[in-house]
This record gives C-alpha cells, structure tokens and sequence, in this order.
C-alpha cells in the first residue's frame, strides 16, 4: 500500500534541483520533520523528531543565513527563539497543530495560576506563550527522563498532551496534574483496529507513540517517539511491523530496511491505510521552492517573549544531554 509519506524526490528532478541551487545561493538549511512527506524528508539538511530538530537549531543551523523549518508553526517557532538572528521560513503558513490549540495559553495560564506551588512541564507541541509560562519542556523522547529529574513527591503540572501525560504517570508511578488537550492524529488511532491487524499479521510487533489513547499503548510492544520506534524497526529481527503513529515516519522505516514489511494503524472507523497529520501535509516542494526564492512566510517572535521562552527549551535541552 502506498502513503504520501511514501514519495522521493526522484520523480522531481528540475524542482529539486532548483531548490538546492537556492538554498547553496542564499546560504540556506532545511530542517524536516519525520511526519513530513518523503520528498521534503530526502531534500533535507537534518530530519528528525522535535528533539533532534531543536537541538540541530541550536547547532548547525546558526552556520546559515536562513532556516526552513518543513513541519509546523510551533517547531519554526522553536528555531526563531534559538536563533534569533537568523531569518526562519515555513513552507505554509497555515500548517498549526492541533495539539498545540488546545492549549489557549490564556487558560493554561490560570490553571497553573489555580495551582500554586506547582512546577510547569510543557510538551514542546505547543505555542512560544505557552513555553513562557512552563519551567521546562520535554518531548516524547525525553520526557520521562526529564520528570524523573525531579524529586519523587514534587508537585508536577504536565501540558497540553493528556495521553502522553499519563503514560508518563503510568511508567514513573507519578501523579502529575495533567491538562486535557490532545494531538488530533494519535487521538483517531483505536484498539479495535490494531487489534483487527494483529489478527491479520501475526507476530508482528506494534509500535506505539505515547501520544496514543491508553488502549492503544498497552497493546505496544514499543512505545516511543518517532526516532525511538524508528531505531526499534530498523534494530528488531522482526520483519514485519504495525506503527501506530503518523504515516509520514514509514518513508524513514521504509529506506532504513527496505526487506521489511510496515504496516501503518488505519484511523478510527477508515478503510485508508494512512493516518496521515493535515498539518503536516501542507508542506510541498513547490511551497517549499517558493518560500525559499522569495523568502516568505517568515516567523516572527516576540523578543520579550522569546526571551522567556528560551529558558524552558535550553533547560529541556541540557537536561537531555
């Protein structure tokens, strides 16, 4: 079965071509997200998950003029307040995240403000105000490593993922107060389904991410981030695998182990084999093309709120070292 994250860059030749002579002229790096459709993947500088692509912020990019960031708002977001003097491009203005708006930083503000005393862990799926408020940011990939950073009985508020939260509360044995937002694409994942190709598949392991509903994680044989269950595919002996996550991470399982078979978790009540990120798929080489020539879509923070934001995602980034 064929996905769009499925795609190369060889069908596309002149337009990639064009591309990279723009980004070697106005001294440019892309930065693409695992959930991005494989021809922005293939045309990348750096592809990675929200951790890898904001420590790559911190590092290579600073080499260039311009950074485009192929994925959504709050990652290009991220880059602009790490690099605050480079200009940051979006393929698509529109591309937002539908986990990050269902944390109006506005509300977020009072119920931390309902509960004093309380340190502020934010995923980093969310808005630069959002950021400003929390004490630290985590990802998939580091967040249980980041709450148990703290004292076993600290007092813990964890947002906007209520289904990554409690997985975290479910492994650390924590009691975080969690906020009850959610990412629009794990959230469609069922464990009927699953269970309908388990059926189908036999033996094959089901790779999960935290952001999932609880039924679906505990039929996982590996949780994890983007990067974590891409390593766990291309490591296993196994040959066939069901991936409960956005279809766009099956371009990077796919070119890693092209002799093994991966089975993307349809959405709830769907007969399309892909549970693909709306958001995400806005990106296109021809947007991509066009933001760069032209130098549009440019993000724009705050400097004063930038400013305390940064604090939170340079804290998250020493503490996973």
């Amino acid at each position: 079965m064929k996905c769009s994250g499925c795609d190369n860059a060889a069908g596309n030749k002149a337009l990639v071509d064009e591309i990279l002579q723009l980004k070697k002229d106005k001294k440019a790096v892309i930065l693409a997200h695992y959930y991005v459709d494989g021809v922005l993947q293939d045309i990348a500088d750096h592809v990675g998950d929200s951790l890898a692509l904001a420590q790559k912020a911190a590092d290579t990019a600073r080499d260039a003029d311009i950074v485009v960031m192929c994925g959504v708002n709050f990652m290009a977001d991220t880059v602009k307040v790490l690099c605050p003097d480079k200009k940051v491009l979006v393929p698509d203005a529109a591309a937002g995240c539908s986990l990050a708006d269902s944390c109006p930083a506005d509300e977020f503000e009072a119920f931390i403000k309902a509960h004093p005393g309380y340190t502020v862990i934010s995923y980093v799926n969310t808005s630069v105000e959002v950021k400003a408020l929390s004490d630290v940011l985590v990802t998939s990939g580091n967040a249980r490593k980041i709450v148990d950073s703290f004292a076993p009985d600290a007092k813990l508020i964890f947002g906007p993922d209520r289904n990554l939260g409690a997985y975290i509360n479910s492994v650390t044995g924590r009691d975080m107060l969690l906020w009850d937002g959610a990412c629009h694409v794990h959230e469609r994942f069922s464990a009927e389904s699953i269970a309908a190709l388990k059926e189908k598949y036999p033996g094959a392991p089901v790779l999960v991410h935290p952001e999932c509903k609880r039924p679906v994680v505990l039929m996982a044989d590996k949780v994890g981030s983007t990067a974590v269950l891409l390593k766990y595919a291309l490591d296993s002996d196994s040959d066939t695998f069901i991936v409960a996550t956005e279809s766009g991470i099956l371009h990077q399982m796919r070119k890693g182990a092209p002799h093994k078979i991966f089975i993307p978790a349809p959405p709830t009540d769907s007969t399309c084999g892909c549970n693909d990120c709306n958001y995400m798929k806005l990106n296109t080489l021809e947007k991509l093309r066009d933001c760069l020539r032209d130098e549009t879509n440019e993000v724009k923070v705050d400097p004063e709120l930038a400013a305390k934001a940064i604090k939170p995602i340079e804290r998250m980034l020493l503490l996973s070292k």
